[in-house]
């Protein structure tokens, strides 16, 4: 059965299958977890080495840590990787505390599926086994956004108590509670 684990390098193959899924597809670079913060950027060359998947590992866990450098307007982030046995279905990170910028887009919580394991309920599982996680940081309601024409994300929020607030520039904006 599915369930959440810390980024760890005893999943170095299965998110670089992962990765290449994702580019495949042709999804946004952003998407693949190879861009941390949208400045370092690492390539599935890069992280094919033990050594340097092993410190990349260390840096999405340390992201949820208050002292980690962050560059200006990020905020800590506990990034959590959605895996059934030694195979990473999806990855989940929670932002502790939204800028001006994620109130617009991305909210408290985003989320990316693997595309070879898409429709089969993990993201719902995700969101709903991450709400929790939310509500112990401190978070309550959570924002969650996704794009308009976005029609599964947007089923995955509703189906886990979002409530649509507005639409802004294309993203729709739901607020999920995260106590029960």
């Amino acid at each position: 059965m599915p369930s959440f684990a810390s980024p760890h390098p005893r999943y170095q193959q299965s998110f670089l299958c992962s990765v290449q899924e994702l580019l495949d597809a042709g999804e946004d670079q952003k998407l693949t977890g190879l861009t941390v913060f949208g400045e370092e950027t690492h390539t599935i060359e890069e992280l094919a080495d033990p050594a340097a998947f092993a410190a990349f590992a260390q840096r999405l866990r340390d992201l949820a840590l208050i002292g980690t450098p962050r560059p200006e307007g990020k905020v800590p982030e506990t990034m959590l990787w959605w895996v059934d046995g030694s195979d990473l279905l999806g990855r989940l990170s929670i932002r502790h505390e939204l800028t001006d910028a994620l109130r617009e887009c991305g909210g408290h919580i985003g989320y990316v599926v693997r595309p070879s394991v898409r429709r089969q309920g993990h993201a719902k599982a995700m969101l709903a086994a991450a709400l929790p996680i939310a509500r112990g940081i401190g978070i309550d309601p959570a924002l969650l956004t996704c794009g308009a024409e976005n029609t599964g994300s947007r089923r995955v929020i509703e189906s886990n108590g979002g409530v649509l607030e507005d639409q802004r520039e294309g993203e729709l904006r739901f607020w999920v509670p995260t106590t029960v």
